[in-house]
């Protein structure tokens, strides 16, 4: 099992998840995250002093999937998120050594 993580523009919020349940995905989850990298930052003032702000607003999509899944479930995601400008995230894939549903005491893939 693998542990995809998803880190995107927030504008691919709504089209992500659609790709995501058309695959297939039975359950992700989603967070608000804020995050710096190659889109560098702005300036503002606060109280007359210039800050720079480099902390972008993105949304962080996390998915546990089979090994078999990874590669055409990260083409989805890349077809999906990209604009081909700086900015469009970045996909992450660890292993995941067990997954256990709390209700039934499952686990393993079943459990997914």
């Amino acid at each position: 099992m693998k542990k995809i993580e998803a880190i995107v523009r927030p504008s691919k919020l709504e089209p992500l998840k659609e790709a995501l349940l058309k695959f297939g995905i039975k359950g992700l989850t989603v967070s608000e995250v804020h995050g710096c990298g190659n889109q560098l930052g702005w300036k503002e003032y606060f109280r007359g002093s210039e800050v720079i702000v480099n902390m972008r607003p993105k949304v962080k999509f996390e998915i546990i999937t089979a090994d078999e899944s990874v590669e055409e479930l990260t083409k989805v995601i890349i077809n999906t998120a990209k604009t081909g400008e700086v900015g469009d995230g970045k996909i992450f894939v660890y292993p995941v050594e067990e997954v256990i549903r709390i209700r039934t005491e499952e686990s393993g893939e079943v459990a997914i």
